[in-house]
């Protein structure tokens, strides 16, 4: 077997699993949407039949206090038949799932909100009311209940969440708990909740359920838990009544990117390998697991018993199936972009994935045979053409794929080439595999001809986008660079000024602070401040990023906030690196003209020269769509545009793989 350690079954004592890949908790906004149960059981079954070995579901109130914003999910019996649905269809498939019961706290988006004490969350508007005694002592029944009614439900057990600062976090860690009572205070008082709730509920479910605990092992934030502590809490857990303890790192408040594509793969599992031995059940470890190769390391050197894999599963329901049969390499990869998933969540939209618009769509976007083959011509072979050709050729349709250039991935290509953002090759990989794997035809180097076209019954147009060039006096300057010239290695020199501060700005300031930087594991807890030998609260520790190479200049005309349009879930965490490397970040902007003293401009009323080497333009982008202007004229309603060649705006490739697999899904 590929992959020994990670597909050796795990015996629970009353039950084995069959491997040790735990689908980790992820809310996709489905479980409140109309229809959403019957669309929740498509995909955590199509998840079981790709062989996971055991599913935990997005987080499930056990009270209205507990809810995530108003009427969110929340277990109550009025619901059990509906869960029904999600544990028959897994277990239609040989899979295995547990419900998790998940108390916002202080993070609540409503006024109902609760904690151990009346402390605001600096990420939520609403301040907490102080639970009573009677308050927590109700809670902790409303825990048990949820148990029970998942266990009705038929699910194979729950995860408690007791990490990422949710309500039982806020017992846990002094940062939030300022009780007197026996509920605060001494690190027993302050684990008491946590230790009731895991042993009350083993009482009332039995000993043949699973009931897995998800501990904070890493808070990273001040004032939070010791690692002496997060041992003791771990030990009492066990005691409880615990089956597995799982992994937390973060609070989601914490100023230190966990999850983003930028952190290390596999890059906090260190945490879980400093707490083997100290406990008897088995531990989970997770956050940036994404290949099959990362996890077999991780279980090889023993640093875990199972991995916890999330948004992977997102990105390709068979990552389990593919690596038990040593295909790896035809793994739709998660790039942790965030972009599809957390952000939509942010903006109250199901989740789904930027590499994978089928998840949590399998009722929605279906793919079929076609009855009748065309003969495709798609035309770029950047996100929205290789979809469109992947999608048209797994139907059945016959597909050839034009490229200007020697290579596919476009606009995504260059993407790839930013610090922290490596993984973004690995949906090229995908891609590639993929038109091998369906017998695409690629033309590279390919030069218009409209005659080639005349044989193909559909052609689409997905010829993408180009700079926008300002207009600037001196635009045409030899010290003026396009994006694309630089992220193709075109020489820059040490003191630079960018043009456009959108998010090709922002990764293009990134690339020129951070080269030829080590993204090691020890150089990214030394950049974000992350204590791995654990000698402070919550270890947490004073940045120490490295200096940029260069002085830069990040410049937008608008009066707005420097990068107000980047992910919801990330945006914060490129402002801030660029902080660190000390990139001068200045709105509201006039450029009034480039020379050999460099760019002149006018900010705040005032004119200034930037004394700078180069001037790099990344100031939007318009879409190459000349050529659809004139195939739609010479074969009419047989010619398609899709992709930034359709509509540029900021480059979407969330958008541009949709629309191909919609187009491939239609034709």
């Amino acid at each position: 077997m590929a992959y020994p350690h990670l597909f050796a079954p795990l015996d629970l004592g009353f039950i084995t699993l069959p491997n040790r890949v735990l689908m980790g908790s992820m809310h996709l906004g489905l479980e409140e949407a109309k229809g959403g149960f019957e669309r929740l059981a498509a995909f955590y079954a199509a998840r079981a039949k790709g062989g996971v070995g055991l599913i935990v579901t997005g987080g499930i109130a056990p009270n209205r206090a507990g809810w995530v914003s108003p009427f969110s999910a929340r277990i109550k019996p009025s619901v059990v038949s509906k869960h029904r649905l999600i544990t028959e269809a897994v277990h239609q498939e040989g899979g295995l799932i547990c419900m998790q019961i998940l108390h916002t706290g202080r993070y609540a988006y409503h006024p109902f909100a609760v904690a151990p004490s009346a402390k605001k969350s600096p990420i939520s508007p609403f301040k907490p009311k102080k639970l009573s005694q009677k308050g927590i002592k109700n809670t902790i029944r409303d825990y048990v209940k949820a148990a029970a009614l998942a266990q009705k439900a038929g699910y194979d057990g729950v995860e408690i969440m007791g990490s990422e600062g949710y309500l039982i976090n806020e017992f846990v860690a002094p940062k939030t708990n300022d009780r007197q009572d026996e509920w605060g205070g001494s690190p027993e008082n302050r684990f008491r909740f946590p230790i009731e709730i895991v042993r009350q509920t083993r009482a009332q479910v039995g000993e043949k359920f699973i009931l897995i605990y998800r501990l904070s092992m890493l808070d990273l934030v001040e004032n939070g838990s010791t690692w002496e502590e997060v041992v003791l809490l771990a030990k009492a857990i066990e005691k409880a009544g615990a089956t597995i303890i799982n992994t937390g790192i973060g609070w989601h408040e914490s100023r230190v990117p966990t999850i983003a594509t930028l952190v290390p793969k596999g890059g906090f599992s260190w945490v879980t390998a400093r707490m083997k031995g100290e406990v008897n059940i088995p531990l989970v470890t997770t956050n940036r697991i994404n290949t099959p190769e990362v996890a077999e390391h991780i279980l090889s050197s023993g640093q875990a018993d199972m991995v916890s894999l999330a948004r992977p599963f997102l990105a390709d329901p068979d990552f389990c199936r593919k690596a038990m049969a040593n295909k790896a390499d035809e793994i739709n990869t998660c790039i942790a972009c965030n972009q599809a998933c957390l952000d939509r969540i942010f903006q109250r939209k199901p989740a789904t994935c930027l590499v994978n618009p089928k998840a949590a769509n399998e009722t929605i976007l279906v793919s079929k045979p076609v009855s009748l083959a065309q003969k495709i011509a798609v035309i770029g072979a950047g996100m929205a053409g290789l979809s469109m050709a992947v999608t048209a050729a797994e139907r059945g349709h016959e597909v050839h794929l034009f490229e200007k250039t020697d290579t596919i991935g476009g606009q995504f290509r260059m993407a790839a080439t930013v610090p922290g953002k490596e993984d973004f090759k690995e949906t090229i990989r995908y891609f590639s595999r993929q038109l091998d794997l369906l017998g695409v035809e690629v033309h590279f180097n390919w030069d218009t001809n409209e005659q080639e076209l005349e044989p193909f019954d559909q052609v689409v147009v997905a010829t993408g986008v180009k700079p926008r060039i300002p207009s600037i006096t001196g635009i045409d300057h030899p010290k003026v660079l396009t994006y694309p010239e630089v992220f193709n290695g075109a020489f820059v020199g040490k003191t630079v000024a960018i043009i456009g501060a959108g998010g090709i700005g922002f990764d293009m300031a990134a690339f020129l602070a951070e080269a030829d930087e080590e993204h090691s594991l020890e150089n990214f807890a030394k950049t974000w401040g992350i204590d791995r030998k654990y000698t402070v609260r919550g270890a947490l520790l004073q940045p120490k990023p490295s200096p940029s190479p260069r002085t830069i200049y990040l410049l937008q005309r608008s009066k707005g906030k420097m990068g107000g349009k980047l992910g919801k879930t990330t945006g914060w965490i490129h402002r801030r690196l660029l902080q660190f490397k000390g990139v001068k970040m200045q709105a509201n902007v006039t450029y009034e003209k480039i020379d050999d003293a460099g760019l002149h401009l006018e900010r705040k009323g005032k004119k200034e020269i930037l004394p700078v080497d180069n001037v790099v333009i990344c100031a939007g982008q318009l879409s190459e769509n000349t050529l659809y202007d004139q195939l739609k004229q010479a074969f009419g309603d047989q010619v398609h545009l899709i992709g930034g060649a359709k509509w540029a705006g900021e480059l979407d490739a969330e958008r541009a793989i949709r629309e191909g697999l919609e187009l491939g899904l239609k034709i």
